[in-house]
Order: structure tokens, then sequence, then C-alpha cells
């Protein structure tokens, strides 16, 4: 083509948004939705290194559990309880504490690897051999809201891209037809949204929710998945005339992110009808699954929901998925009720996760992460509670290339400070990045005349943690 002959940089642009409008067409006639399809910012890319993980499944235990009352024994505590910390306290703390508090739970050894688990997680016990254990994760905020936002966005002070939309923008998703990063349930307090935003990346990497903290998981669902009054074919023609008018509103506006984010979730909105319904239909599912993630069963059944829904839509190809237990395990008081009475929500679940993953041989490829946004102190607070602690806690991984039956780091002996192997939220998101075959170093975005990362400027993969 000649020049003289090109179209005019507005015709092309008028062009190329009005094929939006065709797009969903050729979904119709694709249900895996991996069309060859450039124009979708989606689309699987290459990683930068051989993945061991496709996907990540992200367990989010919201509040804060105990490191020293689940899965990082202290017998010191059990020893001098009851009396004074024998060296300094934090310079800066969330609130007073007083001595030493011994964990009301008796720990006992579990499987091959001996990993010493507290009775608050029999279930979870039983998989501990799947399990890989950092014992010395450290952060740098006292408060949920800050920690919240560090432990999903790498940043607690500025609005960043969370773990989900930089995976999402590095890798693409395996499945057109649904989100490539949900959230299950999650909380609207703390940081909210912000935990799941693309920020300034382009809006269609952000997290989709489905429902939230106080949405019951059976009650959970995508607006408008039918269309009672329209066929699929004359909603593809509707959607052709508004391509084709929403290109020429974009023409003066081609380097709008949020508005091109919009244009597509039309798109993805359409696509969704003949997906999405299939894997939130829990009814498909055999008693013998339902009854192994605890559906149907008490304190189980809202957890045991969301752990379900998470396998199906790994299973459906979406990339980053986020299921969280909101807002629960915050005992500044009554340790021993609270945290007995989250477990029992969570342990038959995430036990039934693990072993359904396994069973189907999914969890060689996809990541497992159990994190809370920090732990808490071996101090009491009050009469029967602990404070907040981000300064070493314990967080577990399984499947997708970590060490399985392994635990790395400590916390000094009565679980206050990481001491041994530290490892920082920077290092643990480059771990993810790197367990995923990105480069944390390379996954880069330029914004305001820089390049930003998730890790910013920090993190170092902890290759001890890989199998």
């Amino acid at each position: 083509m000649s020049i003289e002959s090109s179209p005019s940089r507005r015709e092309l642009l008028r062009q190329l948004c009005a094929c939006a409008g065709l797009i969903p067409l050729s979904g119709l006639f694709d249900p895996s939705g991996l069309i060859d399809d450039p124009t979708r910012p989606l689309a699987p890319r290459p990683p930068h290194h051989p993945p061991r993980a496709k996907r990540v499944i992200f367990l989010f235990m919201h509040g804060g559990p105990s490191q020293i009352d689940t899965f990082d024994w202290k017998p010191a505590l059990d020893r001098d309880d009851g009396k004074p910390l024998p060296f300094d306290k934090p310079r800066i703390q969330f609130a007073q504490t007083g001595n030493l508090l011994r964990s009301p739970w008796k720990f006992a050894q579990h499987g091959q690897s001996g990993a010493w688990v507290s009775e608050l997680f029999p279930e979870v016990a039983k998989h501990v051999d799947k399990l890989c254990f950092i014992k010395s994760m450290h952060g740098t905020n006292e408060a949920h809201g800050g920690a919240l936002l560090k432990l999903h966005t790498g940043s607690d002070t500025f609005v960043r891209p969370s773990l989900g939309s930089w995976v999402l923008y590095g890798l693409g998703s395996e499945n057109q037809n649904l989100p490539g990063f949900l959230t299950i349930c999650p909380t609207l307090g703390h940081g909210g949204v912000n935990n799941w935003s693309a920020a300034f990346l382009p809006g269609v990497y952000q997290g989709t929710p489905l429902g939230n903290a106080s949405v019951k998981a059976a009650e959970v669902t995508m607006s408008y998945l039918a269309n009672p009054d329209l066929s699929p074919e004359r909603q593809v023609r509707g959607l052709k005339l508004l391509g084709e008018l929403n290109a020429e509103h974009q023409v003066p506006r081609a380097t709008d992110d949020a508005l091109e984010a919009r244009l597509r979730s039309f798109d993805l909105a359409f696509r969704l009808q003949a997906e999405a319904p299939k894997v939130l239909d829990l009814s498909v599912e055999t008693a013998a699954t339902k009854a192994l993630y605890g559906i149907d069963d008490g304190a189980t059944d809202n957890f045991g929901r969301q752990c379900l829904l998470a396998r199906r839509f790994a299973e459906a190809g979406v990339r980053f998925i986020q299921v969280s237990h909101s807002y629960k395990w915050d005992q500044h008081e009554n340790l021993k009720g609270g945290h007995s009475q989250n477990a029992k929500e969570v342990d038959r679940p995430i036990a039934g996760l693990l072993q359904d993953l396994d069973a189907r041989g999914l969890l060689a490829d996809t990541l497992v992460v159990w994190a809370g946004e920090f732990g808490r102190t071996p101090t009491a607070q009050g009469k029967d509670g602990r404070d907040h602690n981000p300064h070493g806690f314990t967080i577990w991984m399984a499947g997708g290339g970590t060490k399985p039956g392994f635990s790395y780091g400590a916390t000094d002996d009565y679980g206050f400070y990481a001491t041994v192997d530290k490892v920082h939220v920077h290092d643990w998101h480059a771990s993810i990045l790197h367990l995923l075959g990105l480069n944390h170093e390379r996954l880069t975005y330029r914004y305001a005349g820089r390049d930003f990362r998730l890790t910013d400027v920090h993190g170092r993969v902890v290759r001890e943690i890989m199998a």
C-alpha cells in the first residue's frame, strides 16, 4: 500500500475500535476463548523463563493469624508464660502489650517432614508434606490498612497495582471468556478495592470481585449472566453497533486506558454468559466433593464454597484467584475463642482444596498461598489477646514448584522477630513471580516518567524454597 492510499490515523483507529464489536461473535464459536487476536490485552503471553506454576490461589486470612498459635511452635513460651519479654519490644507498636502469653493450644509433629502444627488445624496438618513454610516473614506496617496494601501491592504508602494485576499484566489469561483475576468475597475495608486494583496499569488488569465480605458465598454470582430479552445473535448485532459508536467516541481519546477498559468490559460481559454460569454452578459437584470442602456443614460451608469456586475457576483457566476469610483473625482479646472459631471455619475447606487439587493433577502447576497481613505478638494484650506483629510471622505455600514438606527461616525463641533467613514481603513477591516464570526486575510498566515494578527497587528471589 502506498503512502498516498494509506488510511489516516483517525480512520485506522476507527476501524480498529469498531472491531471490538465483532470480537464477541468469534467467542461464540471458540469455547476456549483462546483466539489468535493480538488486540486482546489478556491473550496469553510467554513468560521470561520456564514457569513452575501457571496460576495462583491466594487464601487470605484477614486480620492477622497468630504464628505462635498455628505453625510456629515456641516451647519457650510455655516455659516463660507470664514473665516479661527478655528483650526490647519494637519502638513502634500498634498498642501496648504486657508479659509473655503461652499458646492455649497444643502442638504436635505431623507427616514425614515432622512439621509442628497446633491442634487448631487438624485437617491441614494431614497435608504438611505438601506445604512449604516460611517462618521468617516480616513487613513494615503495624496497622491493618497499611499491612494489607503492602501484602497485596508491595506499597503501604502509595496506590500501586496489586499482585494479581501484575501477574495478569505479565502473563495474560488462559481463558478469554472469564476474568483473568478474581477475588472472592473480598474485604471492602483496610484499603478495599486498592487491594485488587490495577492502579496505573491498564484497567483490563483490574481484579474482578465476586461479592464481598458481607455476602454469603452461596449468594455470590456475576451480574447479568443471562439476557432474557435478546438472543445471542441480536446481542452480537447490538455490540457491533455499539462498537462502531464507541469507535467514533474513542478516536480523540485514543490514550484513555479507562475508556479502553470499559469498552472491552462489554465484550467480556457478553462472553461470560457462555462460561461463567457453568463454573459458578456447584450443584454439578458430587456429594463426596462437597463433603470434602465442608459444604452444607455449618461453620465450614461459607469458606468451603469459596475454596471450591477457586478450584473450579483455576481449572477453567483463571490466572489469579483470591479467597478471603474476612475480617476475623484480629484477636486483641478472646484469643482462644476467636482463633478456635476461625480455624474451624477454614481448616477443613483448605485441606479439601489441597487434596482436590492434588487428586486432579492441578497442584503441580497451581501455587496455593496461605497468608495474613501480619502475625501476632507473643506478649499479651489485656488478659487474653495478642497485638499486631509485622516483625515476624508465618505463611505457607503449596504446589507450583515450591519445596514440599519444607520449612524456611525462623523467628526468635518467642516468635516476636524474624531472625534467621529473613523474608521480606518484597522477597515473597519476587519469589511468586519467579515461580510463575516472571523476572520481577523485568516486569515493569512506565508511568509518570519512570519504570515501576511490584517489588519497587527491592526483592530477592528465595530460591531455597523452590523444588
